[in-house]
């Protein structure tokens, strides 16, 4: 391909030089630039690309992309545009040649549900026979290849890539998360859409994003901005018309000239429950689409999940598949890694790890499990550092009123102090007047702790998780929630392997050991 080429693709404000030139790729980290790449200069929070264009031009780059013009070598070829990353989503679907045409491509976004809404399209899709590719925050896979996520949805280079491998493998039907990050970064700029989704919205990313209606304006143009200038013949939203921000996208969305399907637990909505049960074992009953009843039964637990459910076959209703398909999809799809993810054991106690981060997400999973839990709740969690300090008293609120035992630990606190973000979510619990309990107050194992409502403080999540499991009793059901499927924990600089369910794994072993010495030792 040739720059003149490229440049077709639009937003350009001005070319100078040699525009005949050839391209064999395109970079937007000036160290990873390669002969005949094209540079895109992008401007960032810490750093400016525009100052590494030079070196770009002695690797030997075709052109750099510019949104301000910046002393270059005379004989450097350059492309001054308005918006770079638009551009640079632009020529990247024309340099892979717009893979996205040739794929059923649908886009999730909202605050939670995004991960187990794509993992049910998968499972959908592939029982329909349509070759499935997942692009999220677990990871990226498609065929026999599972790839890592560095971010949930991929800089627009590295999406339109893998979008390209995924057509050459022969892939049919991509879902995909897409990040409010991604939606206001334009990353998915040049991305042909056939349904976009909508599941919630709730506090998350402020300290990207800076308010909730900014949160919420980048979260809608998937709906407003990409999916009308999709290609494709037939396009849909469907959207959680029940959300508070739901119907107000709605209205949005119909105004553009876009079909759209609601959902929402309400018989109201275009897609809901009926006679619907769930307990431990997972969700069964009917789903009625536009008047269609669609019999289920998943493994996937709780009323959240009955959202996503719901989501996922309005979007298989909305590209035509059988509804014996959309049920079967729904009912082989097992367990969503960090999602309500539960971890085996035999004492008796149910044990669950979710990536609940977020006060929405942490207060629906627990409002879920309430109903599920035969003696008592116990809920752990912490909140990231260098993140949104307002949602940490907001959380330790909602766990405080909806668990009976607590257990507060670190997160990821990055290069904040651990203390001071525990003492700003206690002062949350606080608020609900449960009494804070300290370990030295109990033997082992804490056998005098038996109907009193309270809660810990123990910084070290390792410790944390061996003490929220050693207050359990048969018929408790334990929530390790905020870290989900990760497999690291971030304190300081450091990035340390840290996986919750493989501790909660090895000190459920410890305690299966004890259990097992007593019983011999009574004998």
């Amino acid at each position: 391909m040739r720059l003149k080429e490229l440049l077709e693709a639009g937003d350009v404000e001005e070319a100078h030089g040699d525009i005949d030139c050839p391209v064999t790729g395109l970079a937007y980290d000036s160290r990873a630039v390669k002969k005949a790449d094209i540079f895109f200069a992008l401007p960032g929070a810490r750093t400016d690309g525009h100052g590494f264009a030079p070196q770009a031009v002695e690797q030997g780059a075709a052109a750099v992309v510019l949104e301000r013009k910046i002393a270059l070598p005379t004989n450097a070829t350059w492309v001054r545009v308005h918006n770079i990353r638009r551009t640079m989503g632009l020529w990247a679907a024309k340099f892979f040649a717009y893979p996205s045409r040739r794929l059923c491509l649908v886009g999730v976004t909202g605050t939670n549900g995004k991960t187990t809404v794509t993992y049910l399209l998968e499972s959908v899709f592939s029982v329909a026979g349509k070759v499935p590719g997942v692009i999220g925050t677990i990871n990226y896979r498609y065929r026999d290849q599972a790839l890592p996520a560095h971010h949930t949805t991929p800089e627009s280079v590295d999406l339109q890539a893998l979008l390209a491998k995924m057509v050459q493998s022969g892939v049919e039907s991509v879902s995909m998360e897409v990040s409010s990050h991604a939606l206001e970064l334009e990353r998915v700029r040049g991305m042909e859409f056939d349904v976009a989704l909508f599941t919630n919205l709730s506090r998350d990313h402020l300290d990207f994003h800076g308010d909730m209606e900014r949160y919420y304006s980048a979260k809608s143009r998937l709906f407003t901005d990409y999916l009308p200038a999709s290609s494709k013949k037939k396009k849909f939203a469907v959207v959680h018309g029940a959300d508070p921000k739901g119907q107000e996208l709605l209205n949005k969305v119909r105004k553009v000239g876009l079909e759209t399907l609601s959902y929402g637990r309400g018989n109201e909505w275009d897609v809901h429950p009926l006679e619907v049960e769930g307990n431990l074992e997972g969700l069964r009953g009917k789903i009625s689409v536009k008047g269609k009843e669609i019999g289920f039964a998943s493994q996937l637990i709780g009323a959240a999940n009955l959202e996503n459910i719901l989501g996922a076959a309005g979007v298989g209703f909305a590209l035509g598949l059988p509804p014996d398909v959309i049920a079967e999809g729904i009912g082989r799809l097992r367990a969503v890694p960090g999602r309500l993810e539960k971890i085996k054991n035999d004492l008796g106690i149910s044990v669950f790890v979710d990536y609940a981060h977020t006060p929405d997400a942490l207060e629906r999973v627990l409002q879920g499990l309430r109903p599920l839990t035969r003696r008592r709740l116990v809920a752990l969690f912490g909140c990231g550092g260098d993140r949104d300090r307002g949602k940490r008293p907001l959380m330790g609120e909602i766990a405080g009123h909806l668990s009976d035992l607590l257990v507060l630990t670190s997160d990821n606190p990055r290069s904040e102090e651990p203390h001071r973000i525990l003492a700003e979510i206690e002062a949350g619990v606080q608020k609900t007047g449960l009494k804070k309990f300290s370990i030295s107050d109990f033997g082992f194992p804490i056998s005098n702790l038996k109907s009193e409502r309270g809660y810990f403080v123990e910084p070290d999540r390792r410790a944390a998780i061996g003490l929220a499991l050693r207050l359990a009793r048969a018929g408790d059901l334990i929530l390790i929630a905020g870290k989900g499927h990760e497999d690291y924990q971030l304190v300081g600089s450091q990035r340390l392997h840290f996986d919750d369910r493989e501790v909660a794994k090895q000190e459920l072993g410890k305690l299966s050991a004890i259990s097992s010495q007593e019983k011999a030792d009574s004998k």
